[in-house]
Order: structure tokens, then C-alpha cells, then sequence
């Protein structure tokens, strides 16, 4: 279709024994997945819908349903790896009307492969693993070769806005930004007790556990090198 809906069956009911998953709680959280026009594999992708803002390692998606229906004028895309966590943020949206989101289940490092070049107003890194073994820092997120990533799916007025909890990883993110020469815009290591813009302290679920706990949100807004 070319909203970049999926096209499903005239019977949309999905047997959860085509899923080769061994907890049976699982199994149909992916059924679910597979079930939902929202919902997208990798393979699936065509093209045909094009967002404005994409959140790498959305988790449930929460936060970007939250944002799309705050902003009916953008096109949100939510990206994890586990598509039973995607499927409760993709049955949200359904219940709640929005047809500006999207969900996909893709690693990280494949997102470039499905968007235009330079398409993206907005990308959003929330509370991703830090990873904290020396030996996996090539995992984490905001690693020089995902920056470079992400680099070439913003546009010229695009930011990449990352939020997460975990302090060193925070640190190291903000060492690698600067070397990797992005322009750093905001910074705040509590978010929520900082005069930044309501737009950033939208909570996504492990957000609300970790203020609960009474941990600081540490956050970063940059901008390409190629940016003003």
C-alpha cells in the first residue's frame, strides 16, 4: 500500500505455531508482530513510507507512539531488534488512531540500507545497553561506526538526541561525539531537573523506572560535523 501500511489477510488471525519460539508467551507476542499492519520485518520494508523522526533501540515503542500522537505532522518509525517488545507499542497506536508511526524490527547498523540519505529531521537513542565490557564497545550505540550512520540519514538541520542512565556510557558518548567532530547543542546530566525543553522529557517506560529509583537522565542533542 502506499502509506506504507502492510497488507494482511482477508483472515487476520495468525497462528502462533508458525513461530519457531520455545516459551509459548513469546510465541504469540511475535504472532502478534507478524499480525499488525503497523509492523514490519526487515525484509518486509518497501520505502514507500518515509519518516521524519526514527528511535533506534525503541523497546516497546512508547516513546515514539507518545511522540506521534503529540506530533500528528511528523512520521515516527520505532526500531528494535525483538519484535515482541515492538508489538506493544504497535497495538498502542492502533487503539489510539495514529497512522504516523511505524514499526520494524531491524538491527541498528541495517537501518541506513531501508532510508533515503539525509531524510531525517529527528533521531532518537533511548536508553540503549551501555555494553560496559571493554571488548563490546563496538556494540554500543553511540560507537563512532553507528554515528557515522546516523550522520548520513540526517539532514542538514538534523539532530541525534540521546538520552540514557548509565553515566560512563554517557561520558564516553560525549568523547565520542566531539571526536568524531559533532556539534554538541544541549547537554544536561539530569534531564528532568534541567530548563530544557519539555519535548525531551517524554518518558519512555525504562525512563519512568529509573526516575522512580531516583536516578539522574543524563542527555545529549548533536549535530552532524557537516551541520550549522
Amino acid at each position: 500500500m502506499n502509506d506504507g501500511t502492510k497488507e494482511i489477510d482477508s483472515d487476520p488471525s495468525v497462528n502462533p505455531d508458525d513461530f519457531i519460539i520455545t516459551r509459548k508467551r513469546k510465541k504469540y507476542k511475535f504472532a502478534k508482530f507478524a499480525g499488525s499492519p503497523l509492523c514490519f520485518e526487515y525484509e518486509e520494508w518497501d520505502g514507500s513510507y518515509v519518516p521524519s523522526a526514527v528511535e533506534i533501540g525503541a523497546g516497546t515503542g512508547l516513546f515514539s507512539v507518545i511522540q506521534a500522537r503529540q506530533h500528528p505532522e511528523g512520521k515516527f518509525l520505532a526500531v528494535d531488534v525483538k519484535a515482541d517488545r515492538l508489538q506493544k507499542g504497535a497495538y498502542m497506536a492502533t487503539e489510539d488512531g495514529l497512522e504516523n508511526i511505524r514499526f520494524l524490527r531491524s538491527r541498528a547498523e541495517l537501518v541506513a540500507e531501508l532510508l533515503a540519505p539525509h531524510s531525517l529531521d529527528i533521531l532518537w537513542i533511548t536508553f540503549p545497553d551501555p555494553f560496559p565490557r571493554r571488548h563490546s564497545t563496538g556494540r554500543r550505540l553511540t560507537h563512532p561506526k553507528f554515528l557515522k550512520t546516523y550522520a548520513e540519514l540526517l539532514g542538514p538541520a538534523g539532530a541525534l538526541y540521546f538520552k540514557t542512565d548509565a553515566l560512563a556510557l554517557f561520558h564516553w558518548s560525549l568523547e565520542q561525539l566531539t571526536r568524531e567532530g559533532w556539534n554538541i547543542k544541549e547537554v544536561s546530566f539530569d534531564l528532568h531537573e534541567s530548563d530544557l525543553p519539555d519535548g525531551y522529557k517524554v518518558q519512555t517506560a525504562y525512563e519512568t523506572r529509573f526516575i522512580q529509583e531516583g536516578l539522574p537522565i543524563n542527555f545529549v542533542k548533536a549535530m552532524p560535523p557537516t551541520a550549522s
